[in-house]
């Protein structure tokens, strides 16, 4: 058993009741000063709505800011509802300046106001700052709470320095060095900065080449960037390289997982944002009705289309056996291409200059699964319904389909990206209809060139 599983066993909830019961906050203290945030948040989730206020009510104002970090908007607001504007006002001076920021973006512009005069105002200031950019791009992802040093410090002086500011910085792994305007200038990590000589001069230990952002840029870019070069944090530049920012690694794991249930999301046709799993039944449905109606239509047109081979079913019924099959077949390999390159767009390997590569190697598969796949149905048609016409006839169609199938899911999100669309709209749903549509084609339309072969 892992370490992680061990430790949530050994939290006893219903001790913790009898403690909020008791208000006992000798027994609670020694507990949650041992705990991750995480650990919080899993406590308060499992907490009746009951025991949930007292619980808040015997936390320091420290523990309660790192408890926010872990929660949705809606729990964020009940927890600044019971404790008062006072210790509102504490905590949120507590929380780093992207994470206020956030738990702000979702509230009414009075509420955001009046949270900003209670803060302290170099940190309302901060958060005010934030507020002004996209969710979604580097400005909107950074936080405030970096160090950065001017370039005429020496080592020693950064180090002095660091100490005093290392308690309020989200990372101290890289220190930034900046010139009297501002302008990022270099950085150094913290390895190199305690191994380098005191008195050297901080220009001379650090490196000049830095790697950064401009606010603008998509935070899937970013983290793109960041796991590119292997980075904990990256600096947010302004249009003249001031320094505004640092993106760290565990808001890009965020966003990698945010953009990752996005993609799943669309992929499945259910909605960007009902990848919570409990949400209302009519708002779920609304999300899911457009897609499947768009399918609905697509499947009538596949419907229109068998009933104009009805004579060819009618004189061999055996076809219809195969139909099932056929289509499903092919929508698999579709949907198998489709995730190929999804994947590859995401994570950047699969660039322009690669679309044609990617076409030819899965037009490739498409062909050697198609081939293995024909002969085996060929040999089993002709075993199980003995008729080696009618086998040639299902294998051909297989042996079409499961290339159209396999070039579809590649074809049809590279054109959507050639087309600034977001790839993930073609969604596995919309590629298998589509492909039922074309394969029952080809499937009825061999069976009807060749019928009088199959009779």
């Amino acid at each position: 058993m892992s370490e992680a599983n061990e430790q949530q066993q050994d939290i006893d909830l219903d001790s913790i009741k009898v403690a909020l019961q008791k208000q006992e906050k000798r027994f609670l203290r020694p507990l949650i000063e041992e705990l991750q945030p995480y650990d919080l948040g899993q406590i308060f989730f499992r907490l009746s709505d009951i025991y949930r206020p007292h619980f808040i009510r015997m936390l320091e104002p420290k523990d309660i800011a790192q408890l926010l970090s872990e929660l949705e908007t809606e729990e964020q607001q009940e927890i600044l509802t019971t404790i008062g504007p006072a210790k509102t006002s504490e905590i949120l001076n507590r929380m780093s300046s992207d994470e206020v920021a956030d738990l702000m973006g979702e509230l009414e512009e009075s509420n955001v106001q009046t949270l900003l005069r209670s803060m302290k105002r170099d940190e309302a200031d901060k958060v005010r700052a934030l507020l002004h950019y996209p969710e979604d791009t580097a400005g909107g992802k950074m936080t405030m709470e970096y160090v950065s040093v001017y370039d005429y410090y020496t080592v020693e002086e950064a180090i002095q320095y660091l100490r005093r500011e290392a308690p309020t910085a989200e990372t101290v792994y890289y220190v930034y060095v900046t010139d009297a305007d501002d302008r990022l200038v270099g950085v150094i990590s913290l390895r190199e900065l305690l191994i380098a000589h005191p008195e050297k001069p901080i220009t001379e230990a650090m490196y000049e080449r830095i790697i950064s952002v401009p606010t603008e840029m998509d935070q899937e870019e970013v983290a793109r960037l960041m796991q590119r070069y292997d980075f904990l944090a990256i600096p947010v530049v302004d249009d003249e390289n001031r320094l505004l920012g640092i993106i760290t690694i565990d808001d890009v794991v965020d966003v990698l997982i945010e953009e990752a249930q996005e993609d799943i999301s669309k992929l499945s046709a259910v909605g960007q944002t009902e990848m919570d799993i409990l949400t209302h039944p009519f708002s779920s449905a609304r999300r899911r009705i457009p897609w499947l109606i768009l399918l609905l239509f697509i499947g009538m047109l596949t419907a229109t289309l068998l009933s104009s081979f009805e004579n060819t079913i009618n004189k061999v019924a055996a076809l219809a056996y195969f139909m099932p099959m056929i289509a499903g077949m092919t929508g698999n390999t579709g949907t198998q291409s489709l995730a190929i390159v999804i994947r590859g767009l995401s994570s950047g390997q699969l660039t322009k200059d690669k679309y044609i590569r990617i076409l030819k190697q899965e037009g490739l598969v498409g062909v050697i699964i198609g081939t293995v796949c024909s002969i085996l149905i060929i040999a089993m048609v002709t075993l199980l319904q003995g008729s080696l016409s009618l086998g040639l006839v299902v294998g051909a169609s297989l042996w079409f389909t499961l290339i159209l199938g396999t070039l579809g899911g590649t074809m049809i999100p590279l054109m959507l990206t050639l087309l600034k669309v977001d790839p993930t709209v073609a969604s596995g749903p919309l590629i298998t209809t589509i492909n039922d549509v074309f394969s029952l084609l080809i499937y009825f339309g061999f069976a009807t060139l060749f019928l009088h072969y199959l009779l």
